[in-house]
């Protein structure tokens, strides 16, 4: 019976909205995660009777014909690219983006990856680095007698040296946007690498056209919404009991048939 694959390919695709979800939640205090969603999309379709084809010889068209539909498949996870809530963390060097674009992180094999999670630290040597240790770019070192550090909403990075009144500028932060940021591929670590998918980063100074502000001493916070994701939750469980459902009864009916032999 076809009912019995049918429903398999429900109950597959329920387990993976399950766990699509269960990623979302287990991330919900991740900084600056973006939720995932699943979209799904009906499988092939077996004709009994095509539509529009001629029922008579007087060439009286069918007006809708009997398809069966096969199934279903699970078609793309996609990022929701929706702003967090913005969590003040008085950190000199937590920097969060409002608005749209990534910041740019050095990787160690000389690729750069894109990142809207600011928690940035100083290394050794006064690089301004992320929790990983992979340089933000451009690369930006703060001295050592430095005694403040000042990042204003257009990216710009003066420090406070000892002895002296005036700021100096030891830096410029660039952040990266892109035409179809939903096309841009997760490696973890909270970071994106470009894809064809994505197009080609433009990348310019915060605050200017087309591109977010920098707010120092805030945190992106993940845009899940608990209560949203426990509603898909249950709404995928029960699509999954359905469909275990389905295939109970195509066994029940199988044994009937079974039974008259």
């Amino acid at each position: 019976m076809r009912s019995l694959d049918i429903a398999a390919t429900g109950m597959l695709a329920q387990q993976r909205n399950v766990e699509v979800v269960s990623n979302n939640l287990a991330n919900m205090n991740t900084t600056a995660f973006q939720r995932r969603r699943t979209e799904f999309h009906d499988l092939i379709y077996q004709d009994l009777r095509r539509v529009g084809t001629t029922s008579s010889d007087a060439g009286t068209i069918v007006p809708t014909g009997v398809q069966i539909g096969l199934g279903v498949k699970l078609a793309a996870v996609y990022r929701i690219h929706e702003q967090g809530n913005l969590e003040a963390t008085d950190n000199t060097l937590d920097l969060a983006i409002q608005g749209k674009g990534f910041f740019q992180v050095l990787l160690p094999d000389g690729t750069t990856a894109y990142s809207r999670d600011g928690t940035f630290q100083l290394n050794g040597t006064g690089l301004m680095v992320t929790h990983d240790g992979y340089q933000v770019q451009p690369g930006i070192t703060i001295p050592s007698n430095a005694i403040d550090v000042t990042v204003n909403n257009s990216g710009q990075i003066q420090v406070k040296i000892e002895g002296q009144t005036a700021l100096s500028t030891v830096g410029q932060l660039q952040i990266a946007t892109f035409l179809n940021d939903a096309g841009l591929e997760a490696i973890g670590d909270n970071l994106y690498k470009e894809t064809p998918a994505s197009g080609a980063a433009t990348t310019g100074n915060p605050a200017s056209t087309g591109f977010g502000s920098i707010l120092q001493g805030f945190l992106e916070t993940s845009n899940v919404n608990a209560v949203e994701e426990i509603s898909n939750l249950i709404s995928a469980q029960r699509a999954y009991e359905m469909n275990s459902k389905v295939i109970q009864t195509s066994d029940e009916m199988l044994g009937t048939l079974t039974a008259l032999r």
